[in-house]
């Protein structure tokens, strides 16, 4: 705050029948110099006199920060005028800054005074060249010689401290916007902020004060769709059955179902069993228990009602379970499968459904598979590391019949040969397939033989693994012709079979034939080192084919 006084010749204080100013009195250290003799009040804390100050000099009260002064009882107005007139010119910013003391001076009229306190009349007058007008800088610890803030500036500012009560966003220009997000609150109730705050650095705050990492690389560069997507991860997660309110997760539906693309669940919490006493066991035994209601929680209330999720990662199991391991931890039950097999069935913007480590035999998989078959948009199936065999690799073909998968991942299942079987036969007729993991199975000869036959009749089919699945000589050779007679495959991947010296010349030939291939894994296979070393040869010959192609392409664009 800054206060004017001004000096209209006459030794006066115009207007000061009572005046309340902050004043800032400092003492800068400044060479001696002859000016007139001055009795000085009483509260001077130096000399008697102020003889030896300079034009730029302020003389110094001994009261303290904020304190009070009358100076009808200490000194006259001329003094304090005096103190004006000292003033050169404003303290400057570099050895002032911190040193100021606020005091409300009371400041009596020339008439109130007594009339021994003025001074001769000689020394009235303001030395020459002096302005009429001087400023007082009130104390204020933030205090800059900046302008003062605008008015503009000033309206964001309360916009941003009421927006709970009134709420003002959409009117806003840009950069307006930008300075209210800001200033704006985390916590800000969502039914206030989910909707009216688009996406930017108010997200961004909220993300940085709940977690630690945030990699919004992962979430599509979007903060506002990395905070919803945690959150409601973060409720499902800890979730317990018939404890927690399905409420608490339907309210906050409305607020995200407009920014959630994907869920990546790790954990599902079973319900909590408390311990029974031996009377209340024996009376549970006599009368049926009817047990919890859900076995996890039951995702049939929420997918529907997520309309833009795209991705859905899922794994039945318990983090940090301790002690209290239990196997059904780590399991999906019937019941969950059901719940689930129906929700995906409604959820129709599903593109991903990932589903791993979840206990999932062939009864699960073929009533999931089941809800899924004529699914509009699902085009990745992940089941890997489950309980999958050849009934559940049967209705996994029907699926590749009747949908539009591009991408099926079945490692680390117990699928054999009729399983493949299955599977390739599908493989024949399908046209959208573009992704075939088979790895860590038990497929064998013979649904390798027969998955070599499908890629015969298949036009799309990119890439292979058929990794650790027991496969030999019979596999390469049926394989091999597919090599050596079309050019769709890109990768393929025959690591741990034992495919011998008969396969290895099989895949040489087929090889030397193929144009596509830009990747194929041979480790652990009993493959001579020179076929390989040629193998590697024409996969690297292929791979720079496929550069430069993509270069033309580029520059032709």
């Amino acid at each position: 705050m800054k206060q004017k006084m001004s000096c209209d010749g006459s030794g006066s204080i115009p207007g000061s029948a009572r005046l309340h100013a902050d004043v800032s009195l400092v003492m800068p250290c400044f060479p001696l110099i002859n000016m007139a003799t001055w009795e000085l009040p009483a509260w001077h804390t130096r000399a008697e006199s102020f003889q030896g100050y300079r034009k730029g000099s302020v003389l110094v009260a001994p009261f303290g920060v904020n304190s009070r002064v009358d100076l009808a009882s200490h000194c006259t107005a001329w003094h304090l005028f005096v103190v004006l007139l000292l003033m050169e010119s404003p303290p400057s910013r570099s050895h002032t800054r911190g040193s100021w003391r606020t005091v409300e001076v009371i400041c009596p009229t020339i008439a109130t005074m007594p009339k021994s306190y003025y001074p001769p009349e000689s020394n009235l007058k303001a030395p020459d060249g002096m302005r009429k007008t001087r400023t007082i800088i009130a104390e204020d610890p933030h205090w800059t010689l900046a302008l003062v803030p605008r008015l503009s500036n000033l309206c964001l500012q309360s916009i941003a401290s009421n927006f709970e009560e009134n709420p003002i966003f959409e009117q806003l220009t840009p950069s307006q916007r930008r300075f209210i997000q800001e200033r704006l609150s985390p916590s800000l109730p969502l039914h206030i902020t989910a909707n009216l705050i688009s996406d930017g650095i108010y997200w961004k705050r909220c993300c940085e004060l709940r977690w630690d990492l945030c990699d919004v690389s992962l979430y599509g560069h979007s903060w506002k769709r990395m905070f919803f997507e945690r959150c409601l991860e973060n409720m499902i997660e800890l979730f317990i059955p018939d404890v927690t309110e399905p409420k608490t997760i339907l309210d906050m539906v409305p607020h995200c179902r407009n920014y959630v693309k994907r869920l990546d669940i790790c954990q599902l919490l079973t319900p909590v069993k408390e311990p029974q006493r031996a009377e209340e066991e024996e009376l549970a035994s006599e009368h049926e228990y009817e047990g919890p209601s859900v076995d996890h929680f039951d995702f049939g209330i929420l997918l529907d009602k997520l309309t833009s999720l795209e991705e859905l990662h899922l794994v039945y199991r318990v983090k940090h379970c301790g002690m209290n391991f239990e196997w059904k931890m780590f399991e999906m039950t019937d019941r969950d499968c059901e719940s689930l097999a129906k929700a995906l069935m409604s959820c129709k913007t599903l593109k991903l459904l990932r589903l791993h480590q979840s206990h999932i035999e062939d009864n699960k998989c073929r009533l999931l598979v089941k809800h899924l078959l004529d699914h509009p948009s699902l085009k990745v199936l992940d089941f890997s590391h489950n309980l999958i065999g050849d009934r559940g690799a049967r209705g996994i073909g029907k699926l590749l019949s009747r949908g539009n998968l591009e991408v099926l991942n079945l490692c680390d299942n117990v699928i054999r040969d009729h399983g493949a079987k299955a599977i390739a036969h599908a493989l024949s007729k399908n046209s959208t397939l573009l992704s075939l993991n088979l790895r860590l199975n038990r497929v064998r000869d013979e649904g390798g033989q027969a998955i070599g036959e499908a890629l015969l009749k298949n036009n799309t089919l990119c890439h292979l693994h058929l990794g650790g699945n027991e496969v030999t000589a019979p596999t390469a050779v049926a394989l091999s012709e597919a090599l050596a007679q079309k050019n769709i495959l890109k990768s393929i991947n025959l690591s741990c079979n034992n495919l011998g010296e008969a396969g290895g010349k099989a895949l040489q030939g087929a090889m030397s034939l193929n144009t596509s291939v830009t990747e194929c894994d041979l480790r652990l296979t009993e493959v001579d080192e020179q076929i390989v070393a040629f193998i590697n040869q024409v996969v690297w010959t292929n791979e720079s084919l496929e550069e430069e192609r993509r270069a033309r392409e580029k520059t032709d664009k």
